[in-house]
């Protein structure tokens, strides 16, 4: 893990979903700031755990990068209109994720145009949320993310992908997704834990250098949910 050359700029705005939702500007909350979505979806996870990871996730934006991101990320379902105002939805679980036939109508146009879904397994969501994913594109499968995608060098380089913070069953961390039209549009961390890596650090007292690592890995991937949608 490296860091690479910093980003500079602002997010552009997708002009799709503005026009789809006919909301603020994209990940835009009441200071400006840009922001992230945590999914709030059905079927008895824990949508809500590591409550301190994403505002930790969002300071290290802030602190790395000149992209203005907010404090705080906003609390979404998937029938919110504020689905439509975050380029990242983020979403872990222990246990079980199930989505609605219109639950799925939603979330495939988000991603059509131009969305951008993080699923990290925090041990326990693989089952369903692969069974999921098969009803949302069931003629896409996952595919582990070549290790040259954007996602592992567009701001610190991960040479070899998603970094590890928790052991889980002796597996390796890994980096699945869908792609739709050539764009990484969801993203799966498996085994790795990542949200357990960007939480305070004395709620698991992982080694600093996980930490960062997990906070680097972060960064790029709210980066490139700001900069890789269509017009952005």
């Amino acid at each position: 893990m490296h860091a690479g050359p910093a980003i500079r700029g602002r997010l552009v705005l997708l002009p799709s979903l503005l026009l789809l939702a006919g909301v603020a500007p994209l990940g835009a909350q009441e200071d400006g700031g840009v922001t992230l979505g945590r999914l709030h979806y059905d079927g008895g996870g824990d949508w809500y755990a590591n409550p301190s990871s994403l505002p930790n996730l969002l300071a290290a934006v802030r602190a790395r990068t000149d992209l203005r991101a907010a404090e705080r990320e906003r609390v979404v379902t998937l029938s919110s209109p504020a689905l439509w105002e975050v380029p990242y939805l983020y979403m872990t679980v222990h246990g079980n994720v199930r989505f609605s036939d219109a639950d799925l109508v939603t979330l495939r146009r988000y991603l059509q145009q131009g969305g951008f879904l993080h699923a990290d397994d925090n041990y326990g969501m693989d089952e369903s949320f692969r069974r999921e994913l098969a009803r949302l594109f069931p003629d896409r499968p996952l595919v582990e993310v070549p290790l040259d995608h954007p996602i592992y060098n567009l701001v610190y380089q991960f040479p070899r992908g998603v970094p590890k913070v928790h052991e889980h069953d002796g597996k390796p961390a890994q980096g699945f997704g869908i792609f739709l039209d050539g764009r990484l549009a969801v993203f799966y961390t498996y085994q790795s834990d990542l949200g357990d890596g960007w939480e305070d650090p004395d709620v698991h007292k992982d080694d600093p250098d996980v930490r960062e690592a997990a906070l680097r890995m972060g960064v790029n991937l709210f980066m490139y949910s700001v900069t890789s949608g269509p017009g952005r």
